[in-house]
C-alpha cells in the first residue's frame, strides 16, 4: 500500500507544486491517524456490488423505456420519455463504470506500483529543467514499513540554476517593436532571473494582450517565438525573442473603428415589413423597433469609441459593464472586417421586464431552524433608463435563542416589506465627461424603504427604514459602498416581566433595556470589500471588509421635529469594523483557513450608549462556537452562577453581552472525509469588552491585561456539502474561560481538568452544538 510520499531538498530549495506531480496518489487518511474512511467505505461497497446485475437492469430499462415510446403517438411525449431513458440510463452507466454508491464515495487501496514512481520522478526532473535546473537530478527510493505500507522518498539534487545573462528582440515590424520598447519595463523577463518556462508563457500572454489593446486585432501568439542559448557562458542563458510577420500580408495591421452599431432588441421580431429605427448617439448607431432603452445609460457601458483602436480590454469591459446592467439576456460583440471596414457590432437581447419570484425554504438563525416564504416582484427599465424596482416581501418563523435565557429559545415571528430602486449611475449632479468616466466601475444608486415587524413572547418590534447607496467596483475584486443616509426608527412594546427583567439588569451595569427604547438612529457607512476567489472551491482565496460608519452626524446640524415629537432616543457615535479571512488550499481535499474580526464602537451622544443593534457580540455559530450565541464576555467579567451547574454549567449565560470593542480570531483545519462530507477541526479564541467608564472594572478593556481574558474553543465539525448549499454542524468546548471567579473550582483551563479518565461533563462545562449554512468564514 503506497502510504505516504515526500520530496527531500537542499535546505532553502522551493519544493511548492512539486507533490501535485505524483502521478500515484495515496489514501486520503483523517489528519495523521493511519485511518481512511474512504477505503473502508470503497470495499463496504464492493462487498455487495454486481456489474452483471447493473447491466441486466439497464438492459430492462432499455426495453421498458422502448415499450412506452412504440406506443406513444405523441412527438411531445416521446421526447419526454427519450430524455427521461437518457437519464435513467446514464444513471446505471455510471455504477456500470464506477460502481455503487458507497464506491463511489469512496476510493480503493493505492496498491504501491513502482512504474508509477518512475513516471513522478520523471515528471519532477522535467518540472525542475522547466524552474532553470538544466541540469538537476532526483533520486527515487522506497521503504517498506510495518504492514505492507510503502513509503516513497524523491530526493533532488538541484544542481545550478541557469539565469537569463543577455535579452534581445528581433521584431521585424517597426510598429511592433516600437509598443514593444514602450512598455519594455512591463516585461516580466528581465536579466539576472532565472529561467522558467512558465513564466515565458506568461509573458507570451502578456504581449499578445498589450498588441491587441493597440489595435493589432488578427494578431495571435503563434508568432511570439523564444529562442535559448546556454552555449555562452557557464549557467548563463542567451534569450531572443522574435515576433514573426504573417506570411501573406508581411507586416502586422493596426485596425481602428470605423462605425459602431448597437442593435439593443436583436431576439425581437417587429411588424411585416418593419424595419429597425437607427438614431446615433454619442457616435453609436443604435438599432432598434422601439426606443425603450436610454442612449445616454447604453453609451455610457461603451467603452468602444469610433477612430480610436481596436482594444480587447475595452472590448471586454462593454460586454460585461452592459451584462451588469441586468436587463439583457446576453450582451455581443464582434467586429466586421469586411469591404475595407472594420465595424463594431454590438448586440443585445432584453431580458423578461417583468418577474414574479417565490421562495420557500429554512432559515438557520444562531443555530435553531425555522421556515420562511418569500415574494420578491421586480420590474426592470422602470424609468426608460435601465432602472430595477424591486417589491419584496417575506414571512417566516424562527426559533431563535431567548435574550434572557440560556437553555431556551422562542419563535420569532418575523415580517417584512421592501421597496426598492436600483439605478445604473450615480444620482449625483455631475458633468456628463464625469459620469462616462465613472461608468467603467459598474457605478449603482439604490433607494430603499422598509418595514420589519418582530413577535417574540418578550416584545414586540418595528423598525421602518430609508436608506441611500452607492456602490462602485475596481477592479473587479474591489467593492466600495457609501451610504450617505440611513435612517431608522424603532418602536417596541414589552412584555412586562420582561421589563422588570431589563431594568433589574440596568441596574447591574447591563444596558440590554436600550435596545427597546423607541429610538431614531441615522448614520453614514462606508464600506470596502477585497474579494480574491473567496468561496471558489479548491483555490487559495483571501476576503477582506472594512466598514466605517459614523453615527447621529446630521444630528450635529439639525435635529428633526419627529424625535422631540414622539420622544425618540438619539444615537451618536462612530463604529469601524474589519473582517479578514484567508483559505488556503493545501491540496484537492486539504485546507486551512483561519479569519480575524475586529470592531470598535465610541459613543459621543448625552446617553452614552451605542444603538442595541450596533454593538459588538462574542459566541455563537459564526463566532466562538463554544459559547452560545452572543453569550461570551464582557472582558473577564464573570457572569451569575448558575442555579443549575450539572446541567447548565457553572455560570449563568442568560443574558446577552454587548460590548464595544471585539477582538476574534479561528483556524480550521477542512478535509475531505467521502464523498459529499468533510470534517473540520478548529480553534476559536475571542471576547468583547466595554469601553471607557463603566462600574465593573473586569469588563473593560485594559492593554495590560486583554490578553489574558480572550475566551478559546475548540471542536470538531461535519460539512455536507450538497453542491447548492452546505450544512454544518460543528461541535464546541471551552478551552480557557476568562471569567475571573476565585470560586470556581476548576480555574480558567477548562480542558486541563478533562483528562480521559475524567469526562468533560465533570468540567461543569456544557457542549455547545452548532447547526449553520455554509462555512463559518
Amino acid at each position: 500500500m503506497l502510504y505516504y510520499q515526500t520530496v527531500e531538498a537542499p535546505k532553502g530549495f522551493n519544493k511548492e507544486g512539486l507533490n501535485d506531480l505524483f502521478v500515484q496518489k495515496a489514501n486520503d487518511r483523517i489528519g495523521p491517524l493511519p485511518i481512511s474512511v474512504d477505503i473502508g467505505l470503497y470495499y463496504t461497497g464492493k462487498k455487495k456490488y454486481s456489474k452483471e446485475k447493473f447491466i441486466a437492469k439497464r438492459e430492462k430499462a432499455e426495453k421498458k423505456f422502448d415499450k412506452k415510446i412504440a406506443a406513444t403517438k405523441s412527438q411531445k411525449k416521446i421526447a419526454n420519455l427519450q430524455y427521461r431513458k437518457q437519464n435513467k440510463i446514464d444513471a446505471i452507466n455510471k455504477k456500470i463504470d464506477n460502481g455503487n454508491l458507497f464506491m463511489q464515495w469512496g476510493e480503493p487501496i493505492a496498491v504501491f506500483d513502482t512504474a508509477a514512481m518512475r513516471q513522478s520522478k520523471t515528471k519532477i526532473e522535467a518540472n525542475l529543467f522547466n524552474k532553470g535546473y538544466f541540469q538537476a537530478k532526483v533520486r527515487d527510493q522506497f521503504k517498506e514499513g510495518r504492514k505492507k505500507r510503502i513509503a516513497v522518498e524523491y530526493e533532488i539534487a538541484p544542481g545550478p540554476l541557469f539565469v537569463y545573462d543577455t535579452i534581445f528582440y528581433n521584431i521585424p515590424d517597426q510598429k511592433v517593436a516600437g509598443l514593444i520598447s514602450k512598455n519594455i519595463g512591463l516585461s516580466l523577463i528581465k536579466k539576472g532571473d532565472p529561467y522558467d518556462q512558465e513564466k515565458l508563457g506568461k509573458e507570451r500572454d502578456r504581449i499578445d494582450q498589450l498588441l491587441k489593446d493597440n489595435g493589432f486585432y488578427d494578431f495571435s501568439k503563434q508568432f511570439i517565438d523564444f529562442s535559448v542559448d546556454t552555449l555562452s557562458k557557464k549557467h548563463k542563458i542567451k534569450l531572443q525573442m522574435e515576433i514573426l510577420n504573417p506570411t501573406k500580408r508581411g507586416y502586422h495591421k493596426q485596425f481602428r473603428v470605423d462605425s459602431i452599431i448597437f442593435t439593443t432588441d436583436v431576439s425581437t421580431f417587429g411588424k411585416p415589413n418593419e424595419k429597425r429605427h437607427n438614431i446615433p448617439y454619442h457616435n453609436i448607431t443604435f438599432s432598434s423597433f422601439e426606443d425603450v432603452f436610454s442612449k445616454k445609460i447604453l453609451a455610457q457601458r461603451v467603452f468602444i469609441t469610433k477612430d480610436s483602436l481596436y482594444s480587447r480590454t475595452n472590448t471586454f469591459n462593454t460586454q460585461r459593464q452592459l451584462a451588469n446592467l441586468d436587463n439583457f439576456k446576453f450582451v455581443n460583440v464582434n467586429y466586421d472586417t469586411t469591404g475595407g471596414k472594420f465595424i463594431a457590432n454590438l448586440f443585445t437581447s432584453p431580458t423578461e421586464r417583468y418577474t414574479w419570484g417565490n421562495e420557500a425554504g429554512m432559515t438557520v438563525t444562531q443555530g435553531f431552524p425555522g421556515p420562511y416564504f418569500s415574494s420578491n416582484f421586480r420590474k426592470r427599465n422602470v424609468f426608460g433608463g435601465l432602472e430595477i424596482m424591486d417589491i419584496n416581501g417575506r414571512f417566516g418563523f424562527e426559533g431563535v435563542a431567548a435574550a434572557t435565557s440560556s437553555n431556551s429559545f422562542y419563535k420569532s415571528t418575523e415580517a417584512s416589506l421592501n421597496v426598492s430602486f436600483t439605478f445604473p449611475q450615480f444620482l449625483f449632479p455631475f458633468r456628463s465627461t464625469a459620469a462616462f468616466r465613472y461608468a467603467k466601475n459598474n457605478p449603482r444608486t439604490k433607494l430603499l424603504a422598509g418595514y420589519t415587524y418582530t413577535d417574540r413572547p418578550e416584545y414586540q418590534r418595528a423598525i421602518s427604514t430609508i436608506s441611500a447607496t452607492y456602490t462602485w467596483d475596481l477592479q473587479r475584486r474591489l467593492q466600495f459602498s457609501f451610504s450617505p443616509a440611513t435612517l431608522n426608527i424603532i418602536t417596541s412594546t414589552l412584555d412586562s416581566a420582561f421589563n422588570s427583567q431589563l431594568e433589574s439588569l440596568k441596574s447591574q451595569g447591563n444596558n440590554l433595556i436600550n435596545a427597546f427604547k423607541p429610538s431614531y438612529v441615522s448614520s453614514m457607512i462606508f464600506t470596502l470589500t477585497w474579494n480574491n476567489n473567496y468561496g471558489v472551491a479548491q483555490k487559495s482565496s483571501t476576503f477582506a471588509r472594512a466598514t466605517f460608519e459614523s453615527g447621529g452626524t446630521l444630528l450635529n446640524i439639525y435635529s428633526p421635529k419627529i424625535i422631540t415629537d414622539r420622544g425618540l432616543e438619539r444615537y451618536q457615535y462612530l463604529r469601524a469594523s474589519l473582517d479578514f479571512r484567508k483559505n488556503v488550499a493545501l491540496s484537492r481535499t486539504r485546507a486551512f483557513a483561519f479569519r480575524i474580526n475586529t470592531g470598535f464602537g465610541w459613543v459621543y451622544s448625552p446617553n452614552n450608549v451605542l444603538p442595541y443593534e450596533k454593538n459588538f457580540f462574542a459566541g455563537g455559530s459564526n463566532s466562538v462556537r463554544a459559547w452560545r450565541p452572543r453569550r461570551l464576555g464582557l472582558g473577564s467579567d464573570p457572569p451569575p452562577v448558575s442555579g443549575n451547574i450539572p446541567g447548565n454549567g457553572y455560570f449563568d449565560y442568560s443574558f446577552e453581552k454587548p460590548g464595544q470593542l471585539l477582538l476574534e480570531g479561528s483556524m480550521e483545519w477542512r478535509q475531505k472525509l467521502f464523498g459529499f462530507v468533510h470534517y473540520a477541526f478548529f480553534i476559536d479564541a475571542g471576547n468583547v469588552w466595554a469601553v471607557g467608564t463603566t462600574d465593573k472594572v473586569k469588563a473593560s478593556f485594559a492593554w495590560n491585561s486583554f490578553y489574558k481574558q480572550f475566551g478559546v474553543g475548540t471542536g470538531v465539525g461535519l460539512r455536507f456539502d450538497f453542491t447548492f448549499l452546505i450544512l454544518r454542524f460543528d461541535v464546541g468546548i471551552k478551552a480557557w474561560e476568562p471569567a475571573d471567579d476565585p470560586n470556581r473550582p476548576i480555574g480558567h483551563f477548562v480542558l486541563w481538568n478533562a483528562k480521559w479518565w475524567k469526562p468533560y461533563s465533570a468540567t461543569q462545562e456544557p457542549v455547545i452544538y452548532n447547526i449553520g449554512i455554509g462555512y463559518p468564514f
